[in-house]
């Protein structure tokens, strides 16, 4: 469980560039549809998210602030239980739990690495929750009606679904293959924007 939590966390703290100490989450002024696009690197999103990789698997709820460049991440377990907090600004990340204490890091990635041994691009998730590409070099494809439906960047294959006419996803599933054919899978179901 420690480690879901670390991962998990760490994943989340990505969606920010970078955090910092733990934070009042701060309401953005964004749309509460998924119908609208939100303003560019400002919203909150609460839902579901899920972690499973050939050693084992886990789930917590979440609620993710996110302001421009800074932004808090609470993960809970069935309950409330297990809570997790994560708050970034450019340079400065924190991931506090009862579980593994207090980490800090100059980057999202970096915290990852240190949480859990893992190496991923997860500050393109705030790109990826927005139904866009993070970098220039990203493979998209689109559904039919244009909205893109999967992003393959940085080895990383996302899969984005969407509610009837929404513009922006409400499940994202995130596959990387692993050299031993196995993969790292992380799924988002966003429950509210």
């Amino acid at each position: 469980m420690r480690y879901w939590n670390s991962l998990g966390c760490s994943m989340f703290a990505a969606t920010a560039l970078f955090m910092t100490g733990c934070q009042h989450i701060v309401q953005p002024q964004a749309p509460t549809t998924g119908t609208v696009l939100e303003a560019e690197n400002q919203f909150q999103l609460q839902g579901k998210i899920g972690v499973r990789t050939p050693q084992q698997s886990g789930s917590a709820f979440f609620t993710w602030v996110q302001q421009q460049e800074e932004f808090d991440i609470e993960l809970t377990g069935i309950l409330g239980v297990g809570r997790t907090q994560i708050s970034g600004k450019p340079g400065q990340v924190t991931l506090n739990s009862a579980k593994t204490g207090l980490i800090q890091a100059e980057s999202a990635e970096e915290l990852l690495q240190r949480a859990t041994g893992w190496q991923a691009p997860i500050s393109h998730l705030v790109d990826w929750v927005q139904a866009r590409p993070s970098t220039q070099a990203a493979q998209i494809q689109k559904d039919s009606a244009q909205r893109i439906s999967q992003i393959v960047e940085d080895q990383w294959r996302v899969e984005l679904s969407y509610n009837q006419q929404a513009k922006l996803p409400n499940r994202l599933i995130l596959k990387h293959a692993l050299e031993n054919g196995g993969e790292n899978r992380i799924t988002m179901l966003i429950q509210n924007r």
